[in-house]
């Protein structure tokens, strides 16, 4: 167990409490543990001692003073991540095509509320976020569309314009690093496509080729970390439905390779993750599923069962804020076209629980979520 204490105030709450007889911990007396040293200045610290840091604000160096000299500390940082807390569910089909934008606080159990509206009514279209920016791509309102629209997460509003897709479809997914975006698969005037393609998020235009899925196939699933996007499921140029996981680094155009299987070959379902698991959940094979099974996005291999949605539902879409996963909308047994929204811990296998309700019910939506 890790106690950390920044900082403690006596019982009257009129500043630091005074303990004569000092405070020992496992054996050792406070104030002997060492404390780590840090500076921020323009010339090195004096008398500095082993293991002291120190960031150099004339050139922009991190340093640590090791064996009576300072050493340059080289440091990356992190992509931006392609998650956060709010959750966005766009487009669809309800009894005619939507262009409707929904949003969630995802941590907070609730309905949605109306956020605004894609450039251009569309169901079967995909998802993804990073640098604030949700991207909505392809779908079809009746032929498919190479329409990329793009919404800032933080600020309700309508859709702009981002720029097209290298080919046009439906039934794609998409995944993101949190700099890239990546569309994949999907089908184009009756041919099932391998396509991948991909954009940087943060500048607007048209989608360039990155690779290939290892086999063409529509109505598939797309989920991320900061480093690999898997695509999951779907159907392949046979008409079969498969329980095949691709993976492709997201940084480095190429094609994808095997990751693994999912528990359950299914299409249409919806995926989201941590950033560390990746679930997958709904879908269909020869009937409506209420599957949600998971892999661990950095370690190829099978997927592992996690538990059930609610409702049995394919079609439907999935966001996640790094600790709460939803699934929302999607069309159940019967072919009735639902609002539900259904919430797991992704950390904690179990079944799903109830969320709240999108504005209005609709099936081939697609989510995606940030700040």
């Amino acid at each position: 167990m890790t106690l950390k204490v920044n900082t403690i105030t006596d019982a009257a709450g009129t500043g630091a409490p005074n303990i004569p007889d000092g405070v020992t911990i496992a054996g050792t007396a406070l104030a002997s543990v060492p404390q780590m040293e840090y500076t921020s200045s323009a010339s090195e610290p004096a008398s500095p001692s082993d293991g002291a840091l120190w960031w150099d604000s004339v050139n922009d160096l991190f340093k640590m003073y090791v064996n009576d000299a300072w050493y340059g500390v080289d440091y990356t940082d992190l992509p931006p991540s392609p998650i956060g807390s709010r959750g966005l569910f766009g487009g669809g089909y309800t009894t005619s095509f939507s262009n409707v934008i929904d949003y969630v606080t995802i941590s907070t159990t609730g309905n949605a509320t109306d956020f605004g509206n894609l450039t251009a009514v569309r169901h079967d279209l995909s998802s993804c976020s990073g640098n604030g920016r949700g991207l909505f791509g392809g779908g079809s309102s009746g032929s498919p569309k190479n329409i990329i629209d793009y919404v800032t997460i933080a600020t309700p509003g309508n859709a702009t314009d981002f720029g097209n897709l290298t080919v046009a479809r439906q039934d794609l997914s998409a995944c993101s690093d949190g700099t890239y975006g990546l569309f994949g698969g999907g089908i184009a005037y009756g041919s099932k496509s391998n396509v991948i393609d991909y954009v940087t998020i943060a500048t607007t235009g048209n989608a360039v080729d990155f690779g290939n899925l290892t086999a063409a196939r529509q109505r598939v699933a797309g989920v991320s970390n900061q480093t690999y996007g898997l695509f999951g499921g779907g159907r392949n140029s046979s008409n079969a439905v498969v329980n095949t996981i691709d993976y492709v680094t997201i940084a480095t155009p190429g094609n994808a390779t095997d990751f693994g299987d999912l528990t359950l070959a299914r299409q249409g379902l919806a995926a989201c993750s941590d950033l560390t698991r990746g679930l997958f959940g709904g879908g269909y094979t020869t009937s409506y599923s209420n599957v949600i099974d998971y892999v661990i996005i950095a370690t190829t291999g099978n997927a592992t069962d996690f538990g059930d949605l609610t409702v049995v539902r394919d079609s439907l879409a999935a966001c996640s804020d790094g600790i709460y996963g939803l699934f929302g909308g999607g069309q159940a047994s019967g072919a009735a076209i639902t609002n539900i929204m259904d919430s797991v811990s992704t950390a904690t296998t179990g079944n799903a629980t109830d969320f709240g309700d999108l504005t209005i019910a609709r099936d081939s939506l697609a989510a995606c979520s940030g700040d």
